[in-house]
């Protein structure tokens, strides 16, 4: 049989981790030129192999630039569960997955970069990835409120709030130090940011006053 012959019969072998390889150089062309600008040909000349391999595991640069969003958001609750494992006082849990998300973006500024991109380029989507990875996860945070409020550990406020505000805090400190150029700072930050939803920034005193002028339903 002759070389080509078997070229042509033969199956493509490619190894078992090229699907990472392709989103790891994707998540990088993709940070630092832009979906619009980024050239798939590029990438497949970055890592040795043809179009036709790329489009093998994503028929197009927007399913590859979505792969890569999702990936994102995988590896950040792995992380979360990685640095969690084994804990059981919920108090001490969402301290550590709080600072665990906060060094996840600080290690990896590129997803901050792809997740403003999907925002910006993808307006046609219903719900951005991120919020579509936290509404899957969201209930076993909300779990661990819930446990504290009944043990009289933190107050009797709707779970649902507590989880969005602090979405809003680790959220937004993200973007806020990736654009100040402030990453040096993020494990400072998730103190911060613990200290002042566990404690409030009221004085004891101003608290008694606030609750007793709102009265019972007061917030």
């Amino acid at each position: 049989m002759s070389k080509l012959s078997r070229a042509v019969r033969d199956p493509v072998v490619e190894p078992p981790d090229r699907r990472e390889q392709i989103l790891d150089a994707a998540t990088r062309l993709f940070a630092e030129h832009g979906f619009t600008d980024a050239a798939t040909q590029g990438l497949a000349d970055d890592l040795g192999v043809g179009k036709g391999t790329l489009y093998r595991y994503f028929p197009s640069k927007r399913e590859l630039f979505l792969a890569a969003v999702d990936r994102v958001m995988r590896r950040l609750h792995e992380r979360l569960e990685q640095a969690t494992a084994g804990v059981e006082d919920p108090l001490e849990r969402v301290s550590l997955g709080a600072r665990a998300y906060l060094d996840f973006f600080r290690e990896h500024p590129e997803s901050v970069e792809l997740l403003i991109q999907e925002r910006a380029q993808f307006k046609d989507r219903e719900r951005p990835t991120y919020f579509e990875h936290r509404e899957r996860h969201v209930d076993r945070w909300r779990e661990h409120y819930r446990k504290m409020i009944a043990s009289g550990r933190m107050r009797d406020v709707p779970v649902e709030r507590i989880s969005d505000v602090f979405t809003a805090a680790l959220y937004g400190s993200v973007f806020l130090h990736y654009f100040g150029g402030r990453s040096e700072t993020f494990a400072a930050d998730a103190t911060d940011i613990l200290d002042v939803l566990f404690h409030g920034v009221l004085s004891d005193s101003e608290r008694v006053k606030r609750t007793s002028a709102d009265g019972p339903g007061g917030t």
